[in-house]
């Protein structure tokens, strides 16, 4: 199976509104990481909007947009959160949470009136921003010989790798990074390219005399 290392998902917050028989939605699309961050705007949207009768919501997390959720606070089950996730998907979404305050206008929309209302209140959010691709990278960090930073850098550029931070001490060391989906053989033509020898002859080995790398289990800290 693939990989995924990239997807799209929102820059950051947007609002809308949409209007219907006196009802008034006002709707939040921001991007998020976890459920505890959607949690923490979706009690924020409450504290903004504390005469809203509804606060429906939907997100969906990850590259692969497995994690999803959705809530209908209240409303007739299927016709708030479904079609707000709905939009989400219309627009190829992941990480991101839309919310939806609802003050009633004291007209029933039934059923259908409201999935197409909470569906574009949340679409007038969304086309307020536009999506941005977010890649997923994996990261390395690699110790090494002065003698062999001049080629380490070179090769690093070659190979489109991305140097995320350097020290340079007694023993200097640097952590880069790669497309997820980035293939062994990249970090054997890495090195074999760094110390002046052929590619078969590193096969998978990561600890050599004058370079030594490894893969970091998270990204780094800024």
């Amino acid at each position: 199976m693939s990989i995924i290392d990239q997807y799209l998902t929102l820059p950051g917050p947007s609002k809308g509104l949409y209007k219907e028989k006196g009802s008034k939605f006002i709707s939040y699309a921001c991007p998020v990481i976890s459920w505890d961050e959607a949690n923490q705007q979706i009690d924020q949207v409450r504290k903004d909007h504390p005469k809203a009768r509804h606060h429906c919501f939907a997100y969906r997390l990850g590259a692969e947009g497995l994690d999803y959720r959705t809530y209908d606070d209240g409303e007739p089950s299927g016709t708030a959160g479904r079609p707000i996730l709905g939009q989400i998907d219309s627009y190829g979404l992941s990480d991101v949470l839309v919310v939806v305050s609802r003050y009633f206008g004291g007209k029933l929309l039934g059923a259908a009136g409201l999935a197409v209302a909470y569906k574009l209140s949340a679409a007038s959010a969304l086309q307020q921003s536009r999506p941005v691709i977010k890649k997923l990278k994996a990261f390395f960090q690699v110790e090494f010989e002065y003698e062999v930073m001049g080629t380490l850098m070179q090769s690093l550029a070659t190979h489109q790798a991305s140097v995320y931070s350097q020290n340079f001490s007694a023993k200097p060391q640097l952590v880069f990074s790669l497309p997820l989906s980035f293939d062994e053989m990249d970090l054997d033509k890495i090195i074999a390219s760094t110390l002046g020898c052929y590619t078969e002859e590193i096969n998978g080995r990561r600890h050599m005399t004058n370079l030594s790398i490894k893969r970091l289990p998270t990204k780094p800290p800024d």
